[in-house]
């Protein structure tokens, strides 16, 4: 079992499989972007390598990012390779490759996809994301909901961008069991620390969301990161992330793996050690391990705790958002 230096368990790794990304998104990165070479990346065996011990150590959940992870050419393989140890995997998609993938994805057992979608106007796409690819990423959210994938939609408010849309994003929980969740926006847009705060926290998006619908409060699931409620009448479920005011820090249970594999046990610090540096210098499982456990045991107790002694704000596509 792994822990914590606050007694709290460890279960849930978010893997970032690579940097690259088929869109800009003003949030997450800067226009012109410097990706990594190849070779920089954890390959897929440096990555099973890694997992297996982490998973008879107890992680048990798993969530692939990117970047966009579909991008990557080997994904599938890493994925059937990690489900054969890991029984929960989940990914973080932007929908525009997704759709060829979903049968073979629905194979292996994976079914739950966090679909990113920040606006439901193709010109107001464009804008956010820099790129023309609206229409493939609302093919992508119909093919999941045909096959009956359990679909969560993060949706990222931004003041004076998108704010006008809550009310038609919660309506999409009408008739499908599809799962809406607002996420305050972040600073990690890779322009360091111009971030000037968020206008729009969890608190405002709630006010806002009850001037159309009645909301009623679902428990939370343990070591939930969103606060979920139920439109009455509605098949799907509206949520809010407060990933900016951070309420959630107090239960949580993950680790991060960038794709040049940082370890990072808090999204807002900076990495804790390095393990493709480890397995590329020829660490075993037992030193690796080792050094995952005395990162852990320095884990700040929450994302502000963090954030004041980490300098820099990378990109959230180099994280792993």
């Amino acid at each position: 079992m792994l822990t914590d230096a606050h007694n709290r368990i460890i279960n849930y790794i978010r893997l970032a499989v690579t940097d690259r990304c088929n869109l800009r998104c003003t949030y997450c990165m800067p226009e012109q972007m410097q990706f990594l070479q190849r070779k920089e990346l954890l390959t897929n065996e440096e990555i099973l390598t890694l997992l297996k011990p982490l998973a008879a150590a107890g992680i048990n959940k798993l969530r692939i990012t990117g970047g966009e992870p579909f991008l990557r050419k080997d994904l599938m393989p890493l994925l059937a390779a990690l489900k054969e140890f890991i029984p929960d995997i989940s990914i973080t998609t932007n929908g525009v490759l997704t759709q060829s993938f979903i049968p073979q994805l629905k194979a292996l057992g994976i079914q739950k996809i966090n679909l990113s979608l920040d606006t439901l106007h193709r010109d107001r796409f464009l804008e956010i994301t820099r790129r023309d690819q609206f229409p493939a990423v609302m093919q992508t959210l119909h093919s999941l909901l045909e096959h009956d994938m359990q679909v969560k939609l993060n949706v990222v408010i931004m003041a004076g961008v998108n704010t006008d849309e809550l009310p038609a994003f919660a309506a999409l929980t009408k008739h499908t069991p599809i799962s809406v969740r607002f996420i305050e926006e972040m600073p990690f847009n890779g322009q360091g620390h111009s971030f000037s705060g968020n206008q729009w926290n969890y608190l405002r998006i709630l006010d806002t969301l009850q001037e159309f619908f009645r909301l009623e409060k679902l428990p939370d699931a343990p070591q939930a990161t969103s606060i979920t409620y139920q439109i009455p009448g509605h098949q799907g479920q509206v949520g809010v992330i407060p990933a900016y005011s951070r309420t959630f820090c107090g239960t949580c249970n993950r680790l991060r793996i960038t794709p040049t594999g940082g370890l990072k046990t808090c999204l807002y610090g900076g990495d804790v050690l390095n393990v493709r540096d480890l397995l590329r210098n020829g660490a075993n499982n037992a030193f690796i391990m080792n050094e995952i456990r005395h990162a852990l045991g320095n884990r700040a107790i929450d994302g502000f705790a963090a954030e004041r002694q980490n300098q820099h704000w990378d990109s959230m596509s180099v994280i792993g958002g």
